[in-house]
C-alpha cells in the first residue's frame, strides 16, 4: 500500500504537467534554441520574430502594390518513417517546405512566410531542434520567412521516439499575374530534374525495400552510403529558379511533379480540350527509380503516376520562348528536358519508352 506524499502542512502534493509527460522547460529551451535559426529567413515585410501568439507580415514593406494571397499546405508523409527509424531528420525540414513552395510557385506566386507544426510524444530537443533548422534552411533557399509554428507534446499520442510534421506557407502576385494562364495548342512542356524520390510514394518505397530484404543501414543499390541516407535526400526546391523563368516572359503554367506523378499533375494546368504528348526518352530514368521498378516489378504507367520519376517541377511555355527559357533555367543550375507539347485533347500521352 503506497502512502500520500504531503508537505509539511500536511496537504497532498498535486501532480505536475512534468508528471503527465509534457515538459514546458524543454519547449522553452527548443524556442531558445531554434530563434537564430528563424531570424536567418527574415526578408522584407516581417515585422515580429517567434514569441508571439502570431507572425506578423507587412505586403506592402514586401513589395506588393496590389496583391493577391496564395495559400498552400503539406506535410512530408510516411518518408518520415525512415527519418525516425535512421535518425536522419535534418533534411525532412527541407522536404516539408518545399511541398508547400513548390506548390505555390505553381500558382505564379512568391512565397512569404511559413509556420510549421511539429508534434511528438515526447519532446527531444536535440532532435526537434534539428528538424525546425531543416526547416529554417527550406525557408532560406526559398526566399521565404520563417515566423512561427507550434511543438506539440502529446504524450500517449505517439510512440516513444515517432514525430509528425506538417506545414503551411503563404505567397502573393499582383492581381492578374496569376497561373496557369494562356495555356494554349503547340505550348513546349520543360521537364526539371529532381533530387531523387522527394517526398511522394514513400509507402511503396518501403515496401519495395521490404521484399528486396533490405535494412536502412545496407548499402544503397543505386548509390554511394546506406539506403536510409540515400532514400532521404531532400525534395529539390525550384522557387528561386521558377520565379526567374516566370520574370522573363512566356510561362503560362508550372506543375509540381508530386502524387499522381506526370500522368495525374500535368493535367492540372491544361485548360479543357487540350492535352499534352510527353516523349519518355527525353530524359534518362534515375537510378534509384530503376531500382524501385526492378524491384517492385512496377509497369512503366504505375511508374509514372505514383513517383516523380525523375523531374519534379514541368513548366508549360510559349514555344518561342522554350530555347530561351531553357537557356535560362540551366543558368541558375537546373538540369532541362524538352518533354513535348500541348495538344487538342484530353490527359497525358506518352511515347517512347522509359523502363
Amino acid at each position: 500500500m503506497t502512502q500520500d506524499k504531503t508537505q509539511k502542512n500536511g496537504q497532498k502534493n498535486g501532480l505536475t504537467y512534468a508528471e503527465a509527460g509534457v515538459d514546458i522547460d524543454a519547449g522553452n529551451a527548443l524556442v531558445d534554441r531554434i530563434k537564430p535559426a528563424a531570424a536567418s529567413t527574415n526578408r522584407s515585410g516581417v515585422m515580429a520574430g517567434l514569441g508571439g501568439f502570431g507572425g506578423l507580415f507587412d505586403l506592402k514593406a514586401a513589395g506588393f502594390d496590389d496583391p493577391i494571397l496564395v495559400a498552400a499546405t503539406d506535410g512530408v508523409g510516411t518518408k518520415l518513417r525512415i527519418a525516425i527509424d535512421t535518425g536522419f531528420v535534418d533534411g525532412v525540414g527541407v522536404d516539408l517546405v518545399a511541398m508547400c513552395v513548390n506548390d505555390l510557385v505553381c500558382q505564379g506566386a512568391e512565397p512569404l512566410f511559413f509556420l510549421d507544426y511539429f508534434a511528438t510524444g515526447k519532446l527531444e530537443t536535440d532532435q526537434a531542434a534539428r528538424i525546425v533548422e531543416g526547416i529554417a534552411k527550406g525557408c532560406r533557399d526559398s526566399g521565404c520567412a520563417l515566423i512561427g509554428g507550434e511543438t506539440a507534446e502529446m504524450p500517449g499520442m505517439y510512440p516513444a521516439g515517432d514525430f509528425d510534421l506538417a506545414g503551411f506557407s503563404v505567397g502573393a502576385m499582383e492581381r492578374g499575374t496569376e497561373l496557369p494562364a494562356n495555356v494554349g495548342e503547340g505550348d513546349v512542356l520543360l521537364g526539371l530534374a529532381s533530387d531523387g524520390v522527394h517526398s511522394n510514394g514513400y509507402s511503396l518505397v518501403r515496401k519495395i525495400v521490404e521484399v528486396a530484404g533490405l535494412g536502412w543501414n545496407d548499402d544503397a543499390p543505386f548509390a554511394d552510403g546506406k539506403l536510409g541516407e540515400a532514400l532521404l535526400t531532400p525534395t529539390r526546391l525550384y522557387v528561386k529558379q521558377a520565379l526567374a523563368a516566370i520574370r522573363a516572359g512566356g510561362v503560362h503554367g508550372l506543375a509540381h511533379i508530386t502524387g499522381g506523378g506526370l500522368t495525374e499533375n500535368l493535367p492540372r494546368v491544361l485548360p479543357d480540350g487540350l492535352g499534352c504528348n510527353v516523349d519518355l526518352n527525353a530524359w534518362d530514368l534515375p537510378p534509384v527509380f530503376k531500382w524501385l521498378a526492378q524491384h517492385g516489378g512496377l509497369a512503366e504507367s504505375e511508374l509514372l503516376k505514383t513517383f516523380n520519376s525523375g523531374l519534379g517541377m514541368v513548366l508549360v511555355v510559349a514555344a518561342d520562348r522554350a530555347d530561351a527559357l531553357t537557356e535560362l533555367l540551366t543558368e541558375q543550375g537546373e538540369t532541362v528536358a524538352r518533354l513535348g507539347t500541348v495538344n487538342a485533347g484530353e490527359g497525358v500521352s506518352y511515347s517512347g519508352n522509359l523502363i
